[in-house]
C-alpha cells in the first residue's frame, strides 16, 4: 500500500484544503509542482535556479529508494555505476585507504575521486542533466549537510562539493567528484538522478555503492591536516606501535596491535559514534569526534567499549595485561553491543589510537611517568602525615600513578585563541568527570605547558598530571596542618611515545613542560595554582633541604630478592644525624597502596658535605604474599634531622621485571597460506602457574584469539606451535601475551615479512580464510558447546629440530636470561596440559564451553552473575550486567587455519 504524503494531511499546514478521500480510493501519485512562466523568466527572484531543485519528490523519504522506478521512453536510465573501489585501484591508492580490508569505496574528504556511469541510451549533454546524491544518517536533511545533492558540471557554493565530466562515450561518462574538506565523516548511501524531457529517473540506493568518507590529514583545508609525511606514515598509517609502562627508573615497553585497517574495524569505530547518539551533523568536527571517542571507550556513562578494573580480580573477563591489541576488543563490542571486560589505562589508550587513526586523525599513544591524579582541583598532590610522620591514609585522596597512558591527536583549535593548534590530549581512562561525563579533552598541549588551565577542555586536570608539585603536610599539636616540604620535581617525568619510523622511545617531556626548575616552568606552575584551591602555598616558602634523599633500585625479576639503597647527601658544612623510617608496601600502578608489609628504623650520621648510603633488602618470601598487578611496590621514607629539625619525606616506586615470550617463524609467510609460529616461555617463579592462557593477534593476519595451556610448573619451559594465515602482504607484526593468576605482563612480538605469492589459477586451492574474530569465534550459548576443531596447535618436540626462522622476534627490554629446561614435570590440574619438553608431547588444550579455565565464566551457564565494575581508584562496586555474563571469554577453538570455530 502506498505511503500517504504527510505534507498533505489536513491541519498540518494552514493553506492545505480539506479533501474528502474515499476509503478504497488509490492514493494519487505525488507529482512535482510545475513551474510557471515567472520561474522560467526569473529564476533568481523566484528562489529556484534552473535545474537546481534536485530534492526528493513529495512523499519520498530520502534514502529509501530500494526498487527500480518506473521507466518511460526517453528517460536517461542508469544501467551501471562503477565507483572504482578496488583496493588496488587508483582511488583507494590515491586516498591511502588501500590497506582497509573492505570492498567499498573508502575516501578521504577534501580530495577528488573518480567514478564512471553507464546509461542504457546515448548521453546528450544538451538534453540530459545528472545529479549525484549522498546521504548519511537516519534522517538526511540538506540543511544539516546530511543530504548532499551535487549536480554534474556545477559546484555547491559554500559547500565544497562538485562533480565534473572528465570523459564521455556513447553510453558512458567518467566523472571526477570533489568532496568538501569539512564533510561529515561516516558511511554514505550513494545514488544518481537523471533528468530529461521524459522526466526524472532516480536510481535506487544499492548497498554495493555505499561510500565511507574519512578525515583527511593530507588535505590542507581539513582541520586535521599534518604537513610532515613521515609523521603521517607513523601516526595515521602504522598499524602497530609501542606502549611504555613500568616506572621512570625501570621503563618497560610492549607492542600493541592497532589493526585500524582490519575487516570490520571501520564499522566498529562508527558504531561507537552511533551508540553515543552523536548527531551526524557534528561528525565533521574532529574536536567533537575526539571528545565523544574519549567518552565512549570507557563504559561508565554510556555502556562504552571497555569496563575499567583495578581490583586485581579479572575472573569474569580478561586481565588488562593480557590484551595484545585493539581488534578483538572493538570487534567484540560491535558484535555484542555490551562493554568488554576489562581495561586499564594503556588498553583505553590503545583503543583510542585505533579509533582515531581509523577515522583519519593523526594520533599517538603517550605514557607519563609519575603521573598525578588530582581529586580536589588544587593542582597539587597533597600527602598528609601525623605528628610522628606516619601517613594519614584517609586524607591521602590524591595519588601519583607509576605511569599513566593517554593519547595525543593532531588538529586545529578554532575554538581557542591562536597558538593552540597541533597536539591535543585525549584521555579515555575514567578518572574524573568532565561536564558530568567521564571523558577528558581534547586539551591543547601548549596550554598545558604554560599553565593556562582555564583553556578547554580539562586543562587543569591535564596540567596536574604532568607538572603539579608534591606537597607534604604534617599535623600539628592543635590539629592544624603545616607544609613541611614541597617536592617540585616529582611529577611528570619521561613523557614517552614511540619514535617516528623506529621502535625507539621518543621523549616528549619538552613539549609538555618547560625544563624542571627553570623560571618559565615555575611561572607555569604558579600561574596554574592561582586557579586552584590552594594558591596560598607558594606565598611562604619556609621549607629547606640541607639533607637530600635519593633512592637506587637494583633490577630484579619476579621471584628474586630486591636490593634498595637510600642515599643521604649533606649539603651543609656540619655533620648531621638523621632518624629514618622506611616503609614498604605493594601498590597498584595507579598509586593505590596496600598496607605496609616491611618497615625499618635507622639512625644515620651523614658527614659534612658528604653522603651516606643506607641499604635495604626485600626477600621474595617477604613480598610474595602481597604482590599485585604490575609487580610494583612503594618505599616511603620519612625522618627528621636532629640538629635543624628538617623534615625528610620521599616516596620511591619500583617494580619487578617479567620475562618475555620468544616467537619464531617456522616457515615462509605467504598470503592465503597457513604457516606456523613457535612460542617458547620459561616460568621464572618457584611456584606453578595455573590456568595459563596465551593471547595472539596480528594486523593483516588471521590468528586464534586465545590458547589455553593449563598449568606450567616451577621453572618449567613450555614450547608450543600455532598456525596462522597471512591476509595481507608487507611487513606484519604478530603479538602474543601470557596471562595467569600468578604472573602477567608477559609479552612477545615477531616481525614477519609476508609475500604475495603467485596468483591463483582457475582450479586453485581454497580461498583465504576469514579473519579469526570474536564474531566468528564465539561459542553459541544456546548450544552450550562448540563443535570440535579440525586440528589443534601442535607442541614442538623437545629437541630443537625446527628449521631456522626466516624472521626473528624484535628484542624486548624486559627479557629474562635464558635458562635450561627443567626436567621435573609441573603439577597437572587439567586433562590437557601444555606442551612440555618430553618425548611424547600432548595436544594443546583450548578454552571451550565444555571446559572453561578456572575462574572464567561460561557464556552458556553464566546468566545472572553480576558484572564486576571497578572504580578507577581501586574501590570496586558491583553492578548487574544487563545480559547476565555476556563478556565472559568466548569459548574459542582454533583450527588449522587459525580460526576459532
Amino acid at each position: 500500500m502506498p505511503v500517504p504524503d504527510p505534507r498533505g494531511d489536513v491541519g498540518r499546514w494552514a493553506n492545505v484544503s480539506y479533501r474528502v478521500r474515499q476509503p478504497d480510493a488509490p492514493e494519487p501519485t505525488p507529482r512535482r509542482k510545475k513551474r510557471n512562466w515567472f520561474n522560467k523568466c526569473c529564476g533568481c527572484c523566484s528562489g529556484h535556479a534552473d535545474d537546481a531543485d534536485w530534492g526528493p519528490a513529495p512523499g519520498e523519504v530520502p534514502g529509501n529508494r530500494r526498487s527500480e522506478p518506473a521507466v518511460r521512453d526517453g528517460m536517461l536510465v542508469i544501467s551501471g555505476i562503477d565507483l572504482m573501489s578496488s583496493r588496488s585501484g587508483s582511488n583507494r591508492r590515491a586516498h591511502r585507504t588501500n590497506e582497509f580490508e573492505y570492498d567499498n569505496l573508502i575516501i578521504r574528504r577534501g580530495q577528488p575521486f573518480d567514478m564512471k556511469l553507464q546509461f542504457r541510451q546515448p548521453y546528450d549533454p544538451e538534453e540530459h542533466r545528472i545529479c549525484l546524491e549522498f546521504l548519511i544518517g537516519p534522517s538526511p536533511q540538506v540543511s544539516k549537510g546530511t543530504h548532499i545533492l551535487v549536480p554534474v558540471g556545477s559546484s555547491l557554493s559554500g559547500f565544497g562539493w562538485s562533480a565534473e565530466v572528465t570523459d564521455t562515450g556513447s553510453n558512458t561518462m567518467s566523472l571526477r567528484v570533489h568532496t568538501s574538506p569539512s564533510a561529515i565523516i561516516g558511511k554514505y548511501q550513494f545514488s544518481v538522478k537523471t533528468r530529461s524531457k521524459a522526466g526524472e529517473y532516480p536510481a535506487p540506493f544499492d548497498p554495493r555503492y555505499e561510500i565511507y568518507i574519512l578525515f583527511n590529514p593530507w588535505c590542507r583545508e581539513d582541520p586535521v591536516y599534518m604537513s610532515q609525511s613521515d609523521w603521517l606514515e607513523e601516526y595515521v598509517l602504522n598499524e602497530t606501535g609501542r606502549i611504555y609502562y613500568g616506572t621512570e627508573s625501570q621503563i618497560g615497553e610492549r607492542t600493541w596491535n592497532y589493526a585500524q585497517f582490519d575487516k570490520g574495524m571501520l564499522d566498529a569505530c562508527l558504531f561507537m559514534l552511533d551508540r553515543r547518539g552523536m548527531p551526524h551533523a557534528s561528525r565533521g568536527d574532529p574536536i567533537m569526534v575526539s571528545r565523544v571517542v574519549s567518552a565512549m571507550v570507557n563504559s561508565l556513562d554510556d555502556n562504552g567499549v571497555l569496563v575499567g578494573n583495578w581490583t586485581g580480580n579479572y575472573s569474569r573477563g580478561t586481565n588488562p595485561s593480557a590484551w595484545v591489541g585493539s581488534r578483538d576488543i572493538l570487534l567484540k563490542y560491535h558484535q555484542t553491543g555490551y562493554p568488554v571486560l576489562y581495561g586499564q589505562c594503556w588498553v583505553f589508550a590503545g583503543v583510542v589510537t585505533t579509533v582515531l587513526r581509523c577515522l583519519g586523525i593523526a594520533t599517538r599513544t603517550v605514557t607519563n611517568y609519575n603521573s598525578a591524579h588530582d581529586t580536589d582541583i588544587s593542582l597539587t598532590m597533597d600527602i598528609y602525615f601525623d605528628e610522628n610522620m606516619k601517613p594519614i591514609e584517609n586524607l591521602n585522596k590524591d595519588s601519583v600513578w607509576n605511569f599513566h597512558v593517554w593519547n595525543d591527536c593532531w588538529m586545529k583549535r578554532p575554538d581557542l585563541p591562536s597558538g593552540f593548534d597541533g597536539w591535543q590530549v585525549v584521555d579515555a581512562t575514567p578518572q574524573e568527570s568532565s561536564s558530568g561525563i567521564f571523558c577528558c579533552g581534547p586539551c591543547s598541549v601548549e596550554a598545558i605547558k604554560n599553565g593556562l588551565v582555564y583553556m578547554k577542555y580539562d586543562a587543569s586536570f591535564c596540567f596536574a598530571e604532568v607538572n603539579s608539585d608534591k606537597v607534604y603536610w604534617q599535623r600539628q599539636s592543635d590539629g592544624s596542618f603545616k607544609i613541611v616540604y614541597v617536592e617540585e620535581k616529582a611529577i611528570g617525568h619521561l613523557i614517552s611515545a614511540k619514535a617516528v619510523g623506529s621502535q625507539q622511545r621518543h621523549d616528549l617531556t619538552s613539549i609538555y613542560k618547560h625544563p624542571e626548575g627553570s623560571e618559565a616552568e615555575r611561572k607555569a606552575v604558579e600561574t596554574a595554582a592561582k586557579h586552584g584551591t590552594k594558591a596560598h602555598i607558594y606565598k611562604d616558602k619556609s621549607w629547606g633541604d640541607e639533607i637530600a634523599v635519593t633512592v637506587d633500585t637494583q633490577e630484579a625479576y619476579t621471584g628474586q630478592d630486591i636490593s634498595l639503597t637510600v642515599n643521604l647527601k649533606n649539603r651543609s658544612s656540619m655533620p648531621r644525624n638523621v632518624s629514618l623510617n622506611l616503609f614498604v608496601a605493594v601498590m597498584y600502578y595507579t598509586g593505590v597502596t596496600g598496607s605496609n608489609f616491611k618497615q625499618e628504623q635507622r639512625q644515620v650520621q651523614v658527614p659534612a658535605g658528604g653522603a651516606q648510603a643506607v641499604p635495604m633488602v626485600i626477600s621474595y618470601p617477604e613480598y610474595k604474599p602481597h604482590l599485585v598487578d604490575q609487580g610494583a611496590m612503594k618505599l616511603s621514607i620519612s625522618g627528621k634531622v636532629a640538629e635543624t629539625g628538617q623534615v625528610i619525606a620521599k616516596e620511591h616506586t619500583f617494580r619487578l621485571r617479567t620475562p618475555d615470550l620468544t616467537l619464531t617463524l617456522m616457515g615462509p609467510a605467504i598470503v592465503g597460506q597457513e604457516t606456523e609460529v613457535q612460542i617458547v616461555f620459561k616460568n621464572p617463579l618457584p611456584v606453578t602457574l595455573t590456568n595459563a592462557i596465551f593471547h595472539m593477534e596480528g594486523s593483516g593476519l588471521s590468528t586464534p584469539n586465545t590458547m589455553t595451556v593449563g598449568n606450567i610448573g616451577p621453572h618449567q619451559t613450555v614450547r608450543l606451535r600455532q598456525t596462522f594465515t597471512p591476509l595481507r602482504a608487507g611487513q606484519r607484526q604478530l603479538v602474543a601475551s601470557l596471562d595467569s593468576p600468578q604472573l602477567s605482563q608477559v609479552h612477545g612480538v615477531l616481525t614477519i615479512n609476508v609475500t604475495q605469492g603467485p596468483p591463483p589459477g582457475p582450479s586453485s586451492a581454497s580461498p583465504v580464510p576469514a579473519r579469526g574474530s570474536p564474531a566468528r569465534g564465539r561459542a553459541s550459548p544456546a548450544r552450550g558447546r562448540a563443535s570440535p576443531a579440525r586440528g589443534r596447535a601442535s607442541p614442538a618436540p623437545a629437541r630443537d629440530s625446527a628449521a631456522p626462522a626466516r624472521d626473528s622476534a624484535a628484542p624486548a627490554r624486559d627479557s629474562a636470561a635464558p635458562a635450561r629446561d627443567s626436567a621435573a614435570p609441573p603439577a597437572r590440574d587439567s586433562a590437557a596440559p601444555p606442551a612440555r619438553d618430553s618425548a611424547a608431547p600432548p595436544a594443546l588444550a583450548r578454552a571451550s564451553p565444555g571446559r572453561q579455565p578456572a575462574g572464567r565464566s561460561n557464556p552458556a551457564n553464566a546468566h545472572g552473575s553480576p558484572a564486576h565494575h571497578a572504580d578507577p581508584r581501586g574501590s570496586p562496586s558491583r553492578q548487574p550486567d544487563p545480559r547476565g555474563s555476556p563478556n565472559a571469554p568466548a569459548a574459542n577453538r582454533a583450527g588449522r587455519s587459525g580460526r576459532p570455530v
